[in-house]
């Protein structure tokens, strides 16, 4: 592995990387005439609309948000409606908004006033019924019914009731039940043809449970009703897509990459590049996403191929976000790449015309940042490891001080892509390291399942393994290495600090697991009847007392009387996955033995941190705590 070397670049501020976008999410109405976009306003992220030839002088601001960025949002079929998603402080109990184009300076409309802990789930357009949308809520708290919202009126009617919280329906285009999913007690998914006189249910399919340890996914009925697409390894090692015959119940593959697996991030997180992209003229799948050392794209119908060849000429990068007009001529795209952030293009397929519409950091320049480069090294068991490691710009690539990244999850993982953490922490002169440990996705069933029984075990075996691989090759200072993650990762930083206490001279712990029994117990109810592939499979049932005796041994909150390390904190108060008795357990027991631990709480966050004064004052203390630890 190469680095340029010469003058370290320009100290960025962390204002640069952890403000606001000035531009992002962009989108081209169904007609091709208008662009949304979110941008700043009121103090925070909001919606714009303006027309496909105009510029941000010229575009209205439709939203109002002052409280909290608005970061999802959807055109409908009717030009006067636009629909927008938001929480509060951090709650995740989501609800849909409607902004009036023609009024955009009145209020928005709730259009599901739900009950506290309740949400919804998920916007498609309906199209047996113009000016409607279909949307899931859990207003009974267990269940998420699946209701039909009239965009105009408000109006909502349920369509499809849940039986069993473990199960759903899967809907055809005219929003009649045509598929069911469900896991059985024994943890593996079943599929169903759904009667459409009756609604009697058909046996068609039953796959493998811990392989699919967040769901199944992706599940998209085909447009003619008749088949069903979802992600399975049928007798691969890696995640293809595959079409199953409702009415014979016969796989055949739609893509697949040897070697590489579906990337599942998006649906697993919101916001992420989606797994396939979709016609929006047909409704067909028109490409599939791989995991790779740089995600690969794989091109299904020969419309997108041309598109996709001339938009494979706009950026080195690789297809992020796409949307099209109806007529599929007219195209807005944004791009994953390690050092231009989301960089956006509009593309004409009619003329062959292209124009950069924004960058939504502008003031960042891609020569400045961090190279972000795949590596690969075996763990201690043998099993293939991936990663990416990140070196300051200008300097000698030799003993740096390292930062062990550590993703979520933990069932996601690490991919090629400009990440803001990863390039402050470069530009600081900070090698960083991230490893997709055993129980990351996109790496293989083996890859995946191999780390059941193994938190705390050789999942952290992994994380050292890595550290041990770049000081071994020369990258690394052994002495002055540190440990960083959320939520997972933050479980990891703290199994780092009591499980190998020596190892590390500073850690951060952001939103992360202290005790796994009492994290298991405070998740929201309708989030249990889920977790049989995941926690449950992969670490134990907190129910079961000699389980629950493992998982306290598992868990750093019982070994904190090891900890030495230099220990940073952040919790968002409203967090509803680890709540903040997670932290405030690990901060109160060390003050209580006088170890120094500095303690971030923010009062209007929830699962990590979006409002960017709050992000700006988190890494604003990792800075610190790095620079005097390492």
């Amino acid at each position: 592995m190469t680095t340029q070397l010469g003058a370290p670049p320009r100290r960025i501020e962390a204002e640069e990387f952890f403000a606001d976008p000035s531009f992002a999410g962009a989108s081209i109405s169904p007609d091709g005439t208008r662009l949304a976009y979110l941008a700043p306003a009121h103090g925070r992220i909001n919606v714009w609309i303006r027309g496909i030839d105009e510029q941000h002088e010229d575009a209205v601001c439709v939203t109002h948000d002052t409280r909290r960025g608005i970061h999802a949002y959807h055109w409908t079929d009717d030009p006067r409606w636009l629909l927008y998603e938001q929480d509060t402080d951090g709650n995740e109990d989501w609800h849909l908004y409607r902004v009036d184009l023609d009024a955009p300076g009145e209020p928005a409309v709730d259009l599901t006033p739900l009950p506290p802990g309740s949400r919804m789930l998920g916007v498609e357009p309906m199209k047996s019924a113009p000016g409607s949308v279909l949307v899931s809520m859990n207003r009974r708290p267990l269940y998420f019914d699946l209701f039909r919202i009239d965009v105009a009126t408000g109006e909502t009617t349920t369509l499809v009731e849940q039986s069993d919280p473990r199960g759903g329906y899967l809907v055809d285009r005219d929003a009649r039940p045509a598929f069911y999913s469900t896991v059985a007690d024994d943890g593996t998914h079943e599929f169903h043809a759904v009667d459409p006189a009756t609604g009697d249910l058909r046996f068609l399919r039953r796959l493998g449970g811990p392989e699919h340890p967040v769901g199944v996914h992706p599940q998209l009925v085909t447009p003619d009703g008749q088949g069903l697409l979802v992600g399975v390894y049928q007798d691969s090692d890696d995640l293809r897509l595959v079409r199953i015959d409702r009415t014979t119940g016969e796989e055949t593959v739609v893509a697949a990459v040897d070697g590489h697996s579906l990337c599942t991030l998006g649906p697993i997180s919101a916001g992420l590049p989606p797994t396939v992209f979709t016609s929006k003229r047909t409704g067909e799948v028109i490409a599939a996403r791989f995991v790779g050392d740089r995600p690969i794209v794989e091109v299904l119908d020969p419309h997108f191929a041309e598109v996709h060849a001339a938009l494979s000429e706009l950026s080195d990068g690789v297809l992020s976000s796409v949307s099209s007009d109806e007529s599929e001529q007219r195209w807005v795209v944004s791009f994953i790449h390690d050092r231009e952030p989301g960089a956006t293009w509009f593309y004409d397929h009619g003329t062959g015309q292209s124009r950069l519409l924004f960058r939504p950091y502008p003031e960042l320049d891609p020569a400045e940042l961090a190279p972000m480069t795949a590596v690969r090294f075996p763990a201690r068991d043998g099993l293939p490891l991936h990663g990416f490691l990140t070196l300051p710009v200008g300097v000698a690539p030799e003993r740096l001080p390292l930062v062990l990244l550590v993703h979520g999850g933990p069932w996601a993982h690490d991919t090629w892509s400009y990440d803001p953490s990863v390039q402050f922490l470069a530009n600081r002169g900070y090698a960083v390291l991230q490893v997709n440990f055993r129980g990351s996705t996109g790496y293989g069933k083996r890859h995946l399942t191999s780390a059941i029984g193994e938190l705390g075990g050789k999942m952290h075996d992994d994380l050292i393994d890595a550290a041990d691989w770049a000081v071994e090759q020369g990258y690394a200072d052994r002495d002055r290495i540190g440990v960083y993650g959320g939520s997972y990762g933050g479980y990891a930083a703290l199994v780092g600090v009591t499980v190998t206490p020596d190892r590390f001279a500073a850690a951060v712990d952001y939103v992360g697991i202290s005790d796994l029994a009492n994290f298991m117990r405070t998740l929201p109810p309708f989030v249990r009847p889920h977790m049989a592939n995941n926690w449950y499979r992969y670490v134990g049932d907190p129910a079961d007392p000699a389980q629950e005796a493992d998982m306290l041994a598992r868990s750093p909150i019982t070994m904190v009387d090891r900890i030495r390390t230099p220990l940073l904190v952040a919790q968002g108060a409203n967090d509803v996955r680890v709540v903040q008795e997670e932290s405030d357990n690990i901060v109160e027991s060390l003050r209580a033995r006088g170890v120094p631990v500095e303690y971030l709480v923010a009062e209007d966050e929830g699962h990590g941190f979006a409002n960017p004064e709050n992000q700006i004052r988190l890494y604003r203390a990792i800075e610190r705590h790095f620079a005097e630890h390492l």
